[in-house]
């Protein structure tokens, strides 16, 4: 009889497993043959020994630790926090963005459902603040740590004067990363705000995470119009956003033609092109026959004859030609010329410097607007999250957003904006570590003690004020899980103790005082079902029950203290429902019989 998940993905062994099944002579008792490997691809195919081109830092050997630790942790519903619980499906999760990112990947990931990932990280100026991730300590602490105790989180200052300065924030990103490229469908991709203090750093293990070959651009956005001495007589007046993609073939929309785009760069009709507003584009090309080019000879009107590497086949030419689409200049013999309309045209190629776009300044206008106060010195602007949405999302899909550095919200709030201007249905997901305003600052005087906090409210009123789409979002906490935890047993333990604790699990495998609706969530969560999954309390045979439907998907959930087969099969479940129960309510006929109808797991 199988027992219900108790952690998150295991990464390790999937990853072993995935390994083992396109290359089974690589892995031996459960481990990955390294010699064999090797000598498969010979020398020259696997890279070995010091000498070679990548990145090492203190800690990378910590940070796939992380990587590989599975979470025990669980995502608790806060109906309170919530608007529209009940139709809504946008996510709101409060808590250590690692954790929350592994508790995420039985469901979001293999594969990916995340179409874009947009994430504004600590910049590691010396001032920000970065997560210490010490999985060691025990239970208790961590999660006394993590702002899941009454004590609050404890983020760590990351001064120049430290020696592990740019290890330790490497240290941080690489896991979060990690995960993160697993949550993406394959059409996917993640935009990264970074400044000139990491930057070099974060292109090297984005290179390393996601492939060099899914290096996108990057992109520098134009964050404030103000000239001052920042440094070294230099005006700071830039960011970049880094953009790398799932797979290789994966490619940014195009934008938009703007009327003054249009005023610009195409010509008024005339006689010879009176279709509407038009623009000549290039039909020769650079890459030669090789490239897929084709070589002939064109003659203009005025008996000027071109020999080039053309992009069309000959044909294809005189076909344009007869369509009355080639330009051959103002005198009638430069080299020839497609002719495309406005109307036709699918927009441009997206610039990589961004000054079409609102700066911090205006973000930090969007906060005062919300709250009456800034709270925040330099929050990103809706307008550039939305420029993102634009390249990246379709508005008639649900494409799920992810942005697991939420600070205040203004992701969510684009999201919702965006779907208000053009009728969209995307939807998102936030994620915010209960990191503490301090005492002294004007936030925690207005009420707002965490970052969190602050960011659920401005979704809340920025949705009451946007007035349609789904403006709603269920909240999540990260908390502890809510299965007994195994006592760490010493040398002076003996066989009579270990008995005890193992029938104690038995008969207590929950936590005192559980409640039963955030156990069916670290159920689902855990078994690989969506947060939003339709959960429904239902009664039937005297029998209490929780029904949870995931598309296709569905499981039945009871904490009965005892069933019977009759009791069971009066529920009238469907065949091959995931049937979960206490493992002490079934004696082992019963487990026997039911089994053969629905597949049950015990607690």
């Amino acid at each position: 009889m199988q027992k219900v998940a108790k952690t998150s993905a295991d990464m390790e062994n999937e990853n072993l497993q995935k390994l083992r099944a396109v290359f089974p002579q690589f892995v031996k008792d459960g481990a990955i043959d390294f010699d064999a490997l090797q000598a498969f691809f010979k020398k020259e195919g696997v890279l070995a020994g010091a000498e070679k081109y990548g990145l090492s830092w203190a800690g990378k050997s910590a940070a796939f630790g992380d990587i590989r630790r599975p979470a025990t942790s669980t995502l608790s519903p806060q109906l309170d926090e919530s608007k529209n619980w009940d139709t809504t499906e946008n996510i709101f999760i409060e808590g250590e963005n690692l954790e929350v990112l592994k508790l995420l990947q039985k469901k979001y990931a293999n594969p990916g459902k995340i179409k874009m990932i947009y994430i504004d990280p600590p910049y590691n100026t010396g001032k920000d603040f970065i997560y210490t991730d010490n999985f060691t300590e025990n239970k208790n602490d961590y999660y006394e740590r993590t702002g899941q105790g009454c004590g609050g989180i404890k983020l760590t200052s990351n001064l120049e004067s430290n020696g592990r300065y740019h290890s330790d924030w490497l240290t941080m990103m690489y896991p979060r990363l990690f995960l993160a490229r697993n949550l993406l469908r394959d059409d996917g991709v993640i935009f990264v705000s970074i400044d000139d203090n990491e930057v070099v750093n974060l292109r090297m293990i984005m290179d390393e995470i996601f492939g060099e070959e899914n290096f996108v651009a990057t992109f520098m956005w134009k964050r404030k119009k103000e000239v001052s001495n920042d440094s070294k007589n230099v005006s700071i007046q830039g960011e970049y956003v880094i953009c790398y993609a799932k797979t290789e073939s994966t490619q940014l929309k195009t934008e938009s033609l703007s009327d003054e785009y249009i005023e610009s760069s195409y010509n008024e009709p005339n006689n010879d092109f009176p279709l509407g507003k038009w623009r000549p584009v290039p039909i020769t090309v650079s890459k030669g026959l090789s490239g897929g080019g084709y070589s002939y000879k064109i003659t203009t009107p005025t008996g000027v004859v071109h020999e080039r590497i053309w992009a069309y086949p000959e044909a294809s030419y005189v076909r344009l030609f007869e369509e009355k689409r080639i330009y051959f200049g103002k005198n009638n013999e430069g080299i020839p010329q497609r002719v495309i309309y406005d109307f036709e045209s699918t927009g441009k190629p997206v610039s990589n410097y961004w000054d079409d776009v609102s700066t911090n300044k205006e973000g930090k206008k969007e906060i005062i607007e919300v709250f009456g106060d800034g709270f925040f010195d330099t929050p990103k602007p809706t307008t550039l999250i939305k420029k993102i949405l634009r390249l990246t999302t379709d508005k008639e899909m649900k494409d799920i957003t992810l942005d697991f550095f939420a600070g205040s919200g203004t992701t969510a709030h684009a999201v919702m904006d965006l779907n208000a201007e053009d009728g969209g249905n995307r939807k998102w997901i936030c994620v915010q570590v209960p990191e503490g305003t301090g005492d002294d600052s004007e936030a925690c005087k207005a009420g707002y003690k965490t970052i969190s906090a602050i960011s659920r409210e401005r979704i809340r009123r920025a949705g009451a004020k946007i007035g349609k789409g789904d403006t709603g979002f269920k909240a999540f906490s990260l908390s502890p899980s809510n299965y007994s935890e195994w006592n760490i047993l010493t040398d002076k333990d003996d066989e009579e103790t270990l008995k005890k604790q193992a029938q104690l699990f038995v008969e207590q495998p929950l936590v005192a005082g559980y409640d039963e609706q955030s156990v069916v969530y670290e159920i689902l969560l855990k078994e690989g079902f969506d947060l939003n999954s339709k959960v429904e309390e239902i009664k039937k045979g005297g029998v209490a029950y929780y029904q949870v439907t995931d598309g296709e998907s569905e499981m039945a959930v009871t904490f009965a203290k005892k069933l019977t087969k009759d009791q069971v099969e009066g529920l009238g479940l469907p065949k091959d429902t995931t049937f979960v129960c206490l493992d002490s309510a079934l004696d082992d006929t019963t487990k026997v019989n039911i089994a053969r109808g629905l597949m049950v797991k015990t607690i």
